[in-house]
């Protein structure tokens, strides 16, 4: 999982320059639980990790390069992300 989370970390950071490797992290363990606990609430199956890592890979590709604008607008992401 620490493999995964890191290879994640390091494609966000190629996206986007504006994040540290400590905010990228954290995005990306947002995002990992974020949607592994948002699919279960739906009463899907679990499908994995190799789902979920798929699924961040698709949503780095479209919006990685703008995660760090979203997080300085969004209250209930700002004080999670504040890691400077």
């Amino acid at each position: 999982m620490e493999t995964k989370i890191n290879e994640l970390t390091n494609l966000l950071l190629e996206k986007n320059d504006k994040l540290s490797f400590e905010k990228a992290r954290a995005w990306i363990e947002l995002l990992w639980s974020d949607f592994e606990s948002s699919y279960a609430r739906a009463g899907y199956e679990y499908k994995g990790a190799a789902v979920t890592e798929m699924v961040i890979k698709k949503w780095i590709d479209g919006y990685g390069g703008q995660l760090h604008e979203f997080a300085t607008t969004n209250e209930k992401y700002k004080h999670l992300l504040d890691t400077d």
